[in-house]
This record gives structure tokens, sequence and C-alpha cells, in this order.
């Protein structure tokens, strides 16, 4: 066993191919002790080494599940944050490489969400009539927020649900990070478009006129995701006029023009389920991020499926492609050898806060 861990840059100017050796061995000496964790979103290189896929709550209900005592999240930080929530005591959270964030979640700070807060309780009875919801795209501290003024999280998956949970408490809702997840839910359930407005942290009380506030019923963040970002309804024009027998499906944290173009809207998951489960020989447009596009066409020529990404720009998670086969096989090697490095820890209090928020979802969803 070496005394020091090894540094990053052993592995910086290693080829894949070896890499990959690495990260196989690595993982054999391990066992049980360790399990890989792949959003959808990582590039395949790392995907393919992956032991459990999928969307940032699953994975991390996944790795408490398991017997490991090593989680290495191949995601972004608020996802090793969940998992390190969510695990048993004993359980260590690990990112491979530590600039891989997440530039929407960034976009809703503690200090601009309590700022925001008290901003609205000089205009309305905020804690009885709020219920602040996070997308779990966010914070561990955000989760807190959420979880000290009663508060909850939700997923793309199960949106509806915790909003339906949280009108049911209180009369508004403050949703942030992403106002395009809040805003295409919320029109799904009825809600006018003039009752769910953006709250744009730059400006003073959110830019918004008291009556807007008192008016409202959904309080959004003026926030998103870069890659949702890039899709248009234009696109979505040119692409039937060509192609007129295409289903289209799209993420909810594209832009609500968007959603309203598509035929389908849904999480991750749902868009994984509803391409795989579609009639054989049909073509779909898919509004998410391109290499899980990538990986669904390639999985669907068998049947004849033509999948294809919406936006003809390059279009992926910029900050999920920071974990790459050298930061993996650096990770794996130094836990091999007995040394944790790029643990994720939330601490104490903030974590049993944020838990009571994320309790709250898995009640309801």
């Amino acid at each position: 066993m070496a005394n020091t861990p090894f540094p990053i840059e052993d592995y910086a100017l290693l080829d894949d191919a070896e890499c990959d050796a690495r990260i196989v061995a690595a993982k054999a000496k391990l066992g049980k002790r360790c399990v890989i964790l792949g959003h959808h979103y990582q590039r395949d290189e790392v995907f393919k080494h992956a032991d459990f896929t999928g969307d940032s709550l699953k994975l991390s209900r996944n790795a408490a599940e398991s017997d490991a005592e090593y989680i290495v999240f191949c995601g972004v930080h608020f996802m090793a944050e969940v998992a390190d929530i969510l695990s048993r005591p004993e359980q260590i959270s690990i990112l491979p490489d530590l600039a891989a964030g997440c530039s929407m979640a960034d976009m809703a700070n503690l200090i601009k969400v309590q700022k925001c807060w008290q901003e609205l309780a000089e205009v309305i009875d905020v804690e009885n009539e709020v219920t602040p919801v996070t997308y779990i795209n966010s914070a561990a501290d955000l989760k807190a927020f959420c979880g000290e003024h009663q508060g909850i999280v939700c997923t793309s998956s199960n949106a509806q649900k915790i909003l339906e949970w949280s009108f049911a408490r209180r009369s508004k809702v403050l949703f942030f990070p992403d106002q395009h997840l809040g805003r295409n839910t919320g029109y799904r359930m009825g809600i006018p478009l003039e009752q769910m407005v953006a709250w744009d942290f730059n400006k003073p009380q959110g830019g918004l006129t008291i009556d807007q506030i008192k008016n409202a019923k959904m309080i959004l963040w003026n926030g998103y995701c870069s890659v949702h970002q890039a899709f248009k309804p234009e696109q979505i024009d040119q692409f039937l006029e060509r192609y007129p027998e295409t289903k289209v499906i799209s993420h909810p944290e594209a832009a609500f023009e968007v959603c309203q173009k598509s035929d389908y809207i849904g999480s991750t998951e749902y868009i994984l389920k509803t391409v795989r489960e579609a009639e054989p020989n049909t073509r779909w447009l898919v509004a998410t991020e391109l290499n899980l596009v990538n990986r669904l066409n390639e999985e669907c020529k068998a049947q004849g499926k033509h999948v294809h990404f919406m936006s003809p720009m390059l279009c992926m998670c910029s900050t999920m492609f920071r974990t790459d086969p050298q930061h993996l096989a650096w990770v794996m090697e130094n836990l091999a050898a007995g040394h944790v490095i790029n643990r994720i820890t939330v601490p104490a209090k903030e974590a049993a806060l944020a838990k009571k928020a994320l309790d709250n979802m898995l009640a309801v969803a």
C-alpha cells in the first residue's frame, strides 16, 4: 500500500485504453466494497464502467441499498451530495472531478434564495403562504432551506405530484432553480401563464411588482439548464418539414415553446422508456442531452427506429464531461490502495434538514 495518494498528474497523460485497464483492475480488487454510478448524461468512456446507470435520485437510492463502502458518482457535485445524504453513515461518497458542477444549480445559491424569501416576506405572509420547492438539481444547503421552511424536493419525474402536495398546504410555491420545469409542469396542471412569474435574482424584489407577487401562484426562479436552453421551436418546425411523421419528445427543462410543440414531455427515464417501447420503424426528435440521445439511437437501430438530437449544434453537459477516464482511474486506483480522495460530505445539520425535504418527496412520490 502506498503511503501517500497517487497524484492526478500521474494520470493526466494516460490514454483511454490504459485507463480502462486500470479501472477494471481496481474494480476487481475492490469488489463489492465499491460501486460506480453513471448518470445518463455521462460520456460513454466513463458510462461503460458504471455498476448502476440512471438519473441522480435513482442512482443515489441504488447506492444506499448496495453493500458498497465507497460510492463513486460519475455525475456532478449535487448528485454526490444527494448520495451522501441518502446513504448509510458508513458509506463514503466520492466525485472523481471536483470541478464537475452544474451551471443551473449554481444560479440559485443560499444567499440569493434567503434574500428572495426576505423580500417576499415584505409583501406577503411568506411562511404561511409559500411552499419552497427545489429541483433535485440544487446544492444541499438549498434542500436544507426547504427542509427548514416545511418545503420539499422534486425531480423531473415527480414534479406534478410535488406541486399538488405543495398547493394542498399553501397557496403559493417558490420554485427553484429551473424556471422551465416549473412553468411546463404548472401549465400542464392548468395554472395560467400570468400566474407564474419569474423572479430575477439580480433585481430588487425579483423585478416584480407587489401585485404580481400577490397574484402569483408560482414564483419561478430565473434559472435554466444551458444544455436544454439550446433547443428552439424552429428546430422542430424545420425537422418536421423534412420528416413529418416524426414524434417529438422533450425534457421539461426545455423552454415552454419547445415543450408546447412536443408530442411527449418527460424526464430522462420517461424519454428512454417511451422511445424503447415505441413501435418499430418510427422516427423521434429528442430534446435532451447529446450522450443520452446518441446511446438511445444506437440501441434502437435494430428495431428500425431513428432517434435524432434536436439541436443542430453540439450540445452536451460540459460539466458532466469533466469526469473522464483519467479521473476515474485516479480515484479507483487510490481507493484500491487505501486512499479516499475527493470525498463529498454534507455537514450533519445541513444533511438532516436536506433529508427532511427529500423524505417529504419520497413519501409523496
